[in-house]
């Protein structure tokens, strides 16, 4: 199918500026989708962007299924549709205790590993408003993005087929409140009938409040912990902040391959390649 290109700058058609900003009229009257949003009007009016994927860090925009990395991330994906059949399960929610754990590189290939299968839709969004790394990962532009959606004015699509990106857009000064304001909630609501799978990359969560925040609007968490690396503390004080809400699991980070026997216990995920580790540390 030939989509027409939309320019990656600006407002894409399909939203239309809101001039109210409120917490209370955002919902209302925020960012308006035209009445006929369906999927076929989401691919004409997104942008089309140029990606230029980083090969060291995203395993599935090739086809090499040996790449060191990807089955852990197809086990992954089983694990969450086992969960699925047991609760209502589609926007998932990816943070970590600090930053630099690998909670972007978990994120980028899990929207990726989801698309694999045939038929499958996954929209993956960039909500770490103050240290976004997934454009560059990606290889494309961090704008337009939700900063610009969230303040009243953006959906990229790239080479790999059934899988879309909202990057985080451009550096705002008060991104809690942005993601608190209820145009989030809302973009959420409305593009959430159109893809099977919905992956958010949030900041960290010891460090400020925007996951916390960010929990409200999904169906479950993945906390990302690295081997050997997240201190004992801030890896427990993440989980506390989520065991009464929406966590549904932790994948570890940076194991070395069957380099212990628990390891198969969690979603391992990484491992020898300290190039590829190091690549994507969101």
């Amino acid at each position: 199918m030939d989509v027409p290109a939309v320019e990656a700058a600006g407002m894409p058609p399909v939203i239309e500026r809101a001039p109210l900003s409120t917490a209370a009229s955002a919902a209302a009257a925020g960012p308006a989708f035209s009445n006929a949003f369906t999927f076929d009007t989401l691919l004409a009016r997104c942008a089309q962007s140029e990606w230029n994927p980083d090969p060291k860090s995203m395993l599935f925009f090739n086809d090499d299924e040996r790449k060191y990395g990807a089955e852990e991330f197809r086990t992954l994906r089983s694990r969450l549709y086992q969960m699925r059949e047991k609760m209502p399960l589609k926007k998932v929610l990816i943070t970590s205790a600090l930053p630099k754990e690998g909670k972007t590189f978990v994120a980028a290939n899990l929207a990726q590993v989801m698309v694999r299968q045939h038929g499958r839709r996954a929209l993956l969004i960039d909500a770490d408003l103050r240290g976004a790394r997934l454009h560059q990962a990606l290889g494309t532009s961090s704008t337009p993005g939700l900063s610009e959606y969230l303040l009243g004015e953006s959906v990229q699509r790239g080479p790999m087929e059934n899988l879309f990106f909202i990057p985080s857009g451009r550096t705002v000064s008060n991104p809690a409140e942005l993601v608190a304001n209820g145009r989030l909630k809302f973009l959420l609501t409305r593009v959430e009938p159109l893809f099977d799978w919905i992956i958010i990359d949030s900041p960290p969560t010891v460090p400020v409040s925007d996951s916390s925040l960010l929990d409200n609007f999904c169906d479950g968490v993945l906390i990302v912990v690295r081997s050997n690396t997240t201190p004992f503390d801030m890896a427990r004080k993440a989980r506390l902040e989520f065991q009464d809400k929406h966590l549904i699991g932790v994948v570890l980070n940076g194991i070395e391959a069957d380099s212990s026997p628990y390891s198969r216990y969690y979603y391992g995920v990484n491992g020898n390649n300290k190039e590829m580790q190091e690549t994507v540390q969101g």
